[in-house]
């Protein structure tokens, strides 16, 4: 029951921080390892029990996806759906205790990376880059890690656009939940044709994902963007520390 009230939770909080500032796998896996799932099953669990977020994070933004170029738009589902697949079939060869060596290390690396997300947006904005020719190749890229482990994906996707030149916060937004569904979607396709999906925790936890993208979001509006992002920080350093540990 314990372990039961701790996935509810960590899944409604995760469902709430990704509708406002990402960040919920730093929830979600946590929880699953702690209530005894293998950790590569429980990376996979994770991925689908954020997955309906997605869906709604995308629809939100459906006028400005529609406005893209269709070729272009038809191009960055076709690389999202190659690199997803390859990330989630990497995930798919690697064992438990291969990844649970690795899984610190990502930690830390996505949680570095969404404490420094503003500013690096800010770096590549102040210097005006226009490398619009690399967008197709990080999107693959990306994905690719995406599908693997899917922590501070979002914050990634947002520094390629970036980076690549792009300035409208609100299509790159939806570029970003739109690629993070569909490679979202294809892993978790994958995970569940192999079986690592724990299905009876995992619909439980979409169920509280998906009240908490409702509920969560509404609550979280009312403290400021900056405590929100200092939450997710701290959480993602402490599950680190807590996993580097469980190395010694």
């Amino acid at each position: 029951m314990t372990n039961l009230l701790l996935l509810i939770v960590s899944a409604f909080l995760a469902g709430g921080l990704n509708s406002i500032a990402g960040g919920g796998s730093f929830l979600t896996f946590p929880a699953l390892v702690y209530a005894g799932i293998p950790v590569v099953s429980a990376n996979a669990t994770s991925a689908v029990a954020v997955f309906p977020g997605y869906i709604g994070s995308t629809l939100g933004f459906r006028k400005e996806l529609a406005a893209l170029d269709p070729a272009q738009r038809r191009r960055l589902i076709l690389l999202a759906l190659a690199g997803g697949l390859i990330g989630s079939l990497l995930l798919l060869v690697t064992s438990n205790q291969t990844f649970q060596v690795i899984v610190p290390w990502l930690l830390l690396f996505a949680t570095l990376l969404f404490a420094a997300g503003d500013r690096l947006l800010a770096w590549s904005m102040a210097r005006n880059l226009r490398l619009g020719g690399f967008l197709g190749v990080g999107v693959f890229f990306v994905t690719i890690y995406g599908g693997y482990f899917n922590g501070g994906l979002g914050i990634v996707l947002m520094a390629v656009f970036s980076v690549v030149g792009m300035r409208d916060i609100h299509v790159m937004n939806g570029m970003k939940n739109g690629i993070s569904l569909v490679l979202s979607a294809i892993s978790v396709l994958v995970f569940a044709w192999a079986g690592l999906v724990r299905w009876p925790e995992a619909l439980i936890m979409m169920a509280a994902a998906t009240l908490g993208g409702y509920l969560g979001a509404r609550i979280a509006r009312k403290l400021s963007r900056k405590t929100v992002k200092t939450v997710i920080i701290v959480v993602g350093l402490l599950m680190s520390a807590v996993f580097f540990r469980n190395l010694l």
